[in-house]
């Protein structure tokens, strides 16, 4: 009985040498040692493979071999793809950011041109008061709450700037009752409160600077 190696042995039947491992510890293959060396006993009755299924087999793997070549390409690919997709993210949410940043500068930067107008109106109102007879005040006055009006009127209602506590009330549609207790609390605090500006008898919110709930409530 002809006697092999594993190696030989699985390249006479076609198969892997595992399998022929896996035949000598089923029993289907006899195995003997010699020199150290582990031989299969291959039976005379045994047929080898045929060179077309080996050349089948070395096909097939030449193929797989191909087919995960061109997986780990595609993969490469796709990797490469990923990270330029989440460069130019990082890249858009940077620039989205910088566009933020930006837009609230120039939004606290009108809020500030809007409070230095006001600023020089009420120096302009206190100057009117120290140089006009008594007489003219309530003239000086009407003229100054005209022109904040107006200067209210031309601001985005979204903006949430200047505006008076009765356009206030009417806008949030409160109700007369409850309009008239808010408007006993601002003439009350009016004097010592540095939140409300008053001109003449009229009293005004700052909503982008100051928190009013305390008195709307």
């Amino acid at each position: 009985m002809p006697k092999m190696s594993i190696a030989e042995a699985a390249e006479y039947f076609g198969v892997s040498r595992e399998a022929i491992h896996n035949r000598i510890r089923r029993g289907s293959l006899e195995s003997v040692v010699e020199d150290g060396l582990k031989l299969v006993e291959v039976s005379s009755k045994a047929k080898p493979v045929r060179a077309t299924n080996r050349t089948n087999i070395t096909k097939t793997n030449s193929n797989d071999s191909r087919y995960y070549k061109l997986l780990e390409e595609q993969n490469t690919k796709l990797q490469s793809r990923v990270e330029t997709l989440e460069g130019e993210t990082r890249s858009l949410r940077d620039q989205k950011e910088q566009m933020l940043i930006e837009e609230r500068i120039k939004i606290e930067q009108i809020y500030r041109d809007k409070d230095e107008q006001l600023k020089n109106i009420l120096s302009s109102i206190s100057s009117q008061f120290m140089l006009n007879s008594p007489s003219e005040v309530s003239e000086v006055s009407e003229i100054v709450e005209e022109t904040l009006e107006a200067e209210i009127e031309n601001e985005d209602d979204s903006a949430q700037g200047v505006i008076s506590l009765k356009k206030y009330l009417k806008k949030n549609k409160i109700s007369e009752k409850k309009a008239k207790k808010i408007k006993a609390k601002f003439k009350k605090e009016a004097q010592r409160d540095n939140r409300i500006i008053t001109i003449g008898k009229k009293h005004y919110l700052n909503l982008s600077k100051y928190d009013y709930k305390n008195l709307l409530n």
